[in-house]
């Protein structure tokens, strides 16, 4: 026989008891072991009933022919989800002596008067038990005080619970007030930080100026004005600005501008701007060691600033006023390397029955101006010495000491001599006037009425000759080591025929090589390159060649480097 009992409330609980005692003793269980089960299955509907939520009382009597019977007891939950559903089923069996028909002892009236008195019955169990173990009055009232002493002491540690319990919530209050403000405090720094890197990572200064809007915009504030002061040192531009921008240009202290107080560290309180009253406004002045470059104009997202995003916006200020004065010092040098550089360039002679062609373009990446350089004169001989070279470094250092080789080289020249032996000089100039700088070059001489070009290298990349036929070969004959290496050494001079129509390519690395690839990739570029054109193009349009050899061969480079490259061409 199997019933099944819905415990929802206490007086569930108390119709699920009433009845399992009653079927227990309907099938002969003991009064001691129906006092067992009763006690157990309350406790466990007392645990029950504080979870809350719906549990069923399932009661299963199982016989089996001249053997004693079973009486099954389980408790499971009713919710599917919740709290509740991982709470595992609680069961207990008990044996039954008498296994007669329990019908209908599991039914349990509904009626108040009926209630009662099952409610009494189903502690008569208990009290024999409790009238086999004493029969004295003054042990019922012992145990009587001492379940008032019981409730007493259950009054007061319910009411330490409850304390402990104000004091849990209180600190879990202040641990996730805390965990809250160290994840904003993690949020703001890795903010700042991805902004300084981005900031940082350009030197040009009109698109650090371009980036901070989108840096800022929405997060941290709804609009970004930047207002640059002219480089002559003149504040005050046509375009209105609010009267606290003015006031942190001429202080150097954050100002904000609002109908309210702003409360925010280290930032003064204006009164609303007349440009814009409704609009609060914070003005940052962007700082330098001499005097601020400009003012950041921001505009909140919401109502205001919380005070740690203000500290955080101060500080990615003066950031950027750090970022935008390094690029400003970068392209002012830059400019000056690059002036210097083509100020020091050679106007390349005009000698019959040869043509030159010359091209330099600056880096456009980076500090790397001033180490490449070519020229090109003549020898008391009459012979015309042709030179492309490359210092190591660069800005105006590099610039200087390719102007100071340059001057050497044409002195050295003087004296005649040949490239091979004019290399061997330029070495040991070097390497006495600046031991910690090295440089790279490729001479190459003509002499009037001599079939034979005579050339020499100083770790420089190997020179490319057309013939006329179209056919075009490297010289890489050995060449010698950089020049200003602290080793002696001399540099020897190579020959190759030089037939009417033939063009003979120098140029630097910047040209040809690329970093995902390396060099000898790009030597076959120019290699081909130059092989596409017909001796007629060249004798007409030399300095046309040029330019048609350096666009494809550039379509593919980051141009962090310089870029020169000499033609020279005998005429057919």
């Amino acid at each position: 026989m199997t019933s099944s009992l819905q415990i929802t409330t206490a007086v569930d609980a108390a119709q699920a008891r009433i009845a399992t005692a009653r079927l227990a003793a309907a099938h002969g269980v003991s009064a001691l072991e129906r006092t067992r089960l009763t006690s157990a299955l309350s406790a466990h509907l007392r645990q029950c009933l504080t979870k809350g939520g719906t549990w069923w009382l399932t009661l299963d009597v199982t016989a089996a022919p001249g053997e004693d019977g079973l009486l099954h007891a389980l408790v499971t939950s009713a919710d599917v989800t919740g709290a509740t559903a991982a709470q595992p089923p609680w069961r207990t069996t008990v044996r039954c002596p008498e296994a007669t028909d329990g019908a209908g002892a599991a039914a349990v009236a509904d009626d108040p008067a009926v209630l009662a008195e099952a409610l009494l019955g189903a502690d008569e169990d208990t009290a024999l038990v409790l009238e086999k173990l004493t029969e004295q009055e003054d042990l019922v009232t012992f145990h009587r005080e001492e379940l008032h002493q019981t409730n007493q002491g259950v009054l007061a540690l319910h009411a330490e619970l409850d304390a402990a319990g104000r004091a849990q919530r209180e600190a879990f209050a202040a641990e996730r007030k805390a965990r809250t403000e160290a994840e904003s405090a993690r949020r703001r720094l890795t903010f700042l930080a991805d902004a300084s890197a981005v900031l940082t990572a350009s030197l040009n200064h009109d698109e650090i100026v371009r980036r901070l809007p989108d840096l800022l915009v929405p997060e941290y504030a709804r609009s970004v004005d930047v207002w640059l002061f002219d480089s002559d040192g003149d504040r005050h531009r046509p375009t209105p600005h609010p009267a606290a921008a003015v006031r942190a240009a001429r202080t150097g202290r954050p100002q904000y501008a609002a109908a309210h107080p702003g409360g925010l560290p280290g930032v003064d309180d204006q009164p609303p701007s007349a440009l814009d009253p409704t609009r609060p406004l914070l003005c940052v002045p962007l700082p330098t060691r001499r005097a601020p470059l400009g003012v950041l104009i921001l505009s909140p997202p919401g109502e205001s600033w919380d005070p740690d995003d203000a500290v955080m916006l101060i500080e990615l200020t003066r950031r950027a006023s750090i970022a935008i004065d390094n690029a400003r010092r970068f392209e002012h040098n830059r400019d000056i390397a690059e002036t210097l550089q083509r100020a020091l360039l050679t106007d390349l002679p005009t000698t019959s029955g040869l043509s030159l062609a010359a091209r330099y373009l600056p880096a456009t990446h980076g500090l790397n101006i001033g180490g490449d350089w070519y020229d090109a004169f003549r020898q008391p001989d009459g012979s015309l010495i042709t030179v492309i070279g490359d210092v190591t470094g660069h800005g105006l250092h590099a610039a200087v000491m390719m102007s100071q080789l340059r001057t050497a080289l044409r002195a050295y020249a003087v004296d005649g001599g040949s490239p091979g032996q004019l290399l061997t000089r330029l070495h040991t100039f070097l390497h006495h006037l600046q031991p910690d700088l090295y440089a790279t070059a490729v001479i190459a001489r003509f002499r009037p009425g001599d079939p034979t070009l005579t050339w020499a290298a100083a770790g420089h990349p190997p020179p490319v000759l057309r013939t006329p036929d179209g056919q075009v070969h490297t010289l890489d004959a050995k060449p010698g080591a950089m020049l200003g290496i602290p080793l002696r050494q001399v540099i020897a001079d190579h020959t190759a025929p030089l037939v009417p129509g033939s063009t003979l390519a120098l140029y630097t690395d910047g040209l040809v090589e690329r970093r995902a690839q390396g060099i000898d990739p790009g030597i076959e570029r120019l290699a081909e390159a130059l092989g596409t054109f017909r001796s007629e193009e060249l004798d007409a349009d030399l300095e046309g060649a040029a330019d048609r050899i350096l666009t494809p061969l550039l379509s593919d480079s980051e141009r962090d480097d310089d870029v020169c490259l000499l033609l020279c061409h005998l005429a057919a």
